[in-house]
């Protein structure tokens, strides 16, 4: 069931920090809470004076401009923190926003009346560990991805599920993801669509070699230890930020995080498979030739 929208008074308005010229339009929300009675603050996604804010939960909701990469680095801050999140579509594309740049003035009213609900979306936690320590930690709300660097051949990769020995992989690399990520690394790897609600763990290996080829998804209570065994580059990433080197025996474990992303919608909650269709075929990256 969605959940029930929180009484908004403080609202954070954030930029991707490749999205200078987007400020503009921050400024224009911002007044436009401000003229309504609310506190409104705008800034860059990247500005520590702003999210530092808002992981302390000096927010009650973040308004996001951008695209789904800008999605993804609001609900690390924003998850943590409990904080709900409104995409405005500025980028390219938009699994995760929800309105368009040129709708706000007509949606906003809405929001200030209470009419939206909160979709919750599970986030995984990642741990990574070389000679049995922690050596970095990390929130994840599509997919944890491990295997090869810039070097074209396959690493190895045992995978662990709840302790016991499930496979090793020979492939260019395995994805660790949440249904969020479904749409994401995930189906272009040939994985399934799952529907964001779900709290599900999948597992998706890439370009595999003589060894399993199939999806596997876990339930949300599983948890996967990822081991690498190569004699040339291997590399960890978070939600397609800068790679993590990774050693020969490093491990990684992943598990469902005790934080939950939540988005603003105003949509009914059938939107996901309404929308599902469009953003597949009609990609915004690719070129129109015609």
């Amino acid at each position: 069931m969605p959940a029930q929208p929180a009484h908004l008074k403080r609202i954070a308005i954030c930029v991707h920090p490749k999205l200078g010229e987007a400020n503009q339009e921050a400024a224009l929300i911002a007044a436009y809470f401000q003229d309504n009675g609310l506190q409104a603050e705008y800034g860059l996604l990247s500005d520590d004076s702003i999210t530092a804010r808002i992981r302390q939960g000096e927010f009650d909701l973040m308004i996001a401009l951008g695209g789904d990469g800008t999605m993804l680095r609001a609900g690390h801050i924003c998850g943590p923190a409990k904080v709900p999140i409104l995409g405005i579509n500025i980028g390219r594309f938009g699994f995760l926003t929800e309105i368009h740049r040129d709708k706000w003035e007509t949606v906003m009213p809405k929001l200030l009346a209470g009419e939206f609900w909160l979709e919750r979306r599970m986030m995984l936690c990642a741990n990574q560990l070389r000679h049995k320590k922690s050596i970095g930690r990390w929130e994840v709300l599509n997919e944890v991805w491990i295997g090869r660097g810039q070097i074209v051949r396959p690493v190895h990769l045992d995978a662990d599920v709840d302790g016991r020995f499930l496979t090793t992989y020979v492939a260019d690399g395995l994805i660790v993801s949440t249904p969020t990520g479904s749409t994401a690394y995930a189906l272009a790897a040939g994985g399934p669509i799952l529907p964001p609600e779900l709290r599900t763990i999948l597992l998706v290996p890439v370009a595999p070699h003589l060894s399993i080829d199939r999806s596997i998804v876990l339930a949300e209570g599983s948890s996967v230890a990822i081991t690498v065994h190569t004699d040339h580059q291997a590399v960890l990433c978070i939600d397609g930020q800068d790679p993590i080197s990774m050693e020969n025996g490093d491990r990684v474990y992943v598990k469902a995080s005790e934080h939950t992303v939540e988005f603003v919608r105003f949509q009914d909650p059938g939107y996901f498979y309404r929308n599902l269709t469009p953003h597949m075929y009609k990609n915004p990256s690719t070129r129109n030739t015609k």
